[in-house]
């Protein structure tokens, strides 16, 4: 029985979530293929080999790129080749001319190779191919990579961290306008926010911390003075709809022009990126706990938005506003006070936004944030949140936005371009739209016909 009533608020509350599970599970038959373990555990599995094959009599050199995961296939393998008792002759790091001429300097020297150890990239060069023949002091040695498996490319570790690292800036800009469409506004300045926030921090630590002698408490106060920014936008917009009663498509509709706008005039059209400092990429690019940065902000930014938006006052503010704002001030709710804190902290989001996606990029652009604000409400609707305001739940959002981040990474796997990946998301929203109108007609059904006659 508590499993039944937990489905049904699955269902109910985070229908979608069935839908982000069907989709995972459809995407990751459909990029099913032959993978290569990479790093530190390719060399572990190919030393294994390389002992159990020749034991203490192996002599192996390998062959890979200057990548730092090739590195660690090289150390690893090294250390199994070692304890296994064999000699290890050395690790050519480059490209094909330079295994030739390590090739050829150990044919000089007579040195016998047992094994030739490579990587998937590196296997196939040609200059290993007839290796005995061109090479003969080298004793016809085999040549090795570690072993493929078949797995989903969708489910590797790296594609789904990347998944939820493109996802994140639309993320936690789609909290905000989760609670501002929950009060039956909308935001349509977040992109326009985004790109203003990018230009105001690079142009700060360009012009008044030194570029790239920025210290790191200065980029935080750059970084902060730009979010400010953006939460005082919000907070402008917020005043504009609540004194002056103008309908939020239309402020939101100016504000996204003037912050465009003034975003272009502060770089005259240019781009930002030759004086940022690498330091101001740690929150974009950074990954100090196992994952990137920015996504490690992202959950904690919606754990906190979850506790406010289901166990605080605000939060159930936000969804009486929403569903009666009449009925809201009657009760007692600041119903004007409440939009203006919900505009305010969607801009200060946006600006938050902006500071990761320079952080990413190392640069500040005029051109950041171009249709932003369409994925970002795209995500709010799909994850559930009514148009009509009154219902919406933030971990809804988070499930929406990874639906939009799960096709595009889908169909970029398979390899299709992004025209066809606009008409899906297009059809993803109208469907979820469509199935949210015909979850209210069936419930209201549900009322009617429950009510006495």
């Amino acid at each position: 029985m508590a499993a039944k009533r937990f489905l049904a608020y699955l269902y109910s509350d985070y229908g979608m979530l069935v839908v982000l599970v069907l989709l995972s599970v459809i995407i990751s038959l459909l990029t099913i293929k032959v993978q290569f373990p990479e790093g530190a555990g390719a060399g572990d599995q190919l030393g294994k080999r390389i002992a159990k094959t020749h034991g203490a009599e192996a002599r192996v050199l390998a062959i890979t790129r200057p990548t730092q995961g090739d590195r660690d296939f090289a150390e690893r393998l090294k250390a199994r080749v070692l304890d296994g008792g064999g000699a290890w002759l050395g690790h050519v790091e480059g490209d094909p001319q330079d295994a030739r001429r390590e090739l050829d300097r150990l044919n000089a020297a007579g040195e016998a190779i047992t094994t030739l150890a490579t990587v998937q990239a590196t296997s196939d060069w040609k200059v290993l191919e007839s290796v005995g023949t061109r090479f003969p002091a080298l004793e016809n040695p085999e040549i090795l990579s570690p072993e493929g498996y078949r797995w989903p490319t969708f489910l590797r570790r790296d594609n789904l961290i990347n998944v939820a690292n493109q996802i994140a800036v639309i993320a936690i800009i789609a909290i905000g306008m989760t609670m501002v469409i929950i009060t039956a506004g909308i935001d349509l300045s977040v992109g326009s926010l985004v790109a203003l926030s990018a230009v105001v921090v690079a142009w700060c630590i360009t012009h008044w911390l030194g570029g790239l002698a920025a210290s790191g408490i200065g980029l935080l106060a750059a970084a902060v003075m730009a979010i400010g920014l953006c939460a005082c936008i919000g907070l402008f917009t917020g005043i504009m709809i609540t004194r002056f009663s103008i309908p939020p498509f239309i402020v939101t509709l100016a504000i996204m022009l003037i912050a465009s706008g003034v975003a272009f005039m502060i770089t005259d059209g240019d781009s930002i990126f030759d004086t940022i400092p690498d330091g101001f990429k740690w929150l974009g690019v950074g990954a100090d706990l196992g994952m990137p940065n920015a996504v490690v902000l992202m959950i904690v930014i919606y754990a906190v938005a979850h506790v406010v938006m289901e166990h605080t006052p605000f939060g159930r503010h936000i969804y009486a506003v929403g569903g009666n704002p009449e009925a809201a001030r009657l009760s007692g709710v600041p119903v004007k006070r409440v939009l203006v804190l919900v505009y305010t902290i969607c801009g200060a989001l946006a600006g938050l936004g902006g500071i990761i996606v320079a952080s990413q990029l190392k640069s500040g652009d005029p051109n950041f944030g171009q249709l932003y604000e369409l994925m970002v409400i795209a995500a709010v609707v799909v994850g559930g949140t009514s148009l009509l305001g009154g219902e919406g739940k933030i971990l809804g959002t988070l499930i929406g936005a990874f639906i939009i981040a799960v096709i595009q990474n889908g169909m970029n796997l398979k390899g299709l371009e992004s025209y066809p990946q606009k008409v899906m998301l297009g059809m993803v929203i109208l469907g979820a739209v469509l199935l949210d109108q015909l979850k209210k007609k069936a419930m209201a059904r549900s009322v009617t016909s429950s009510s006495p006659s």
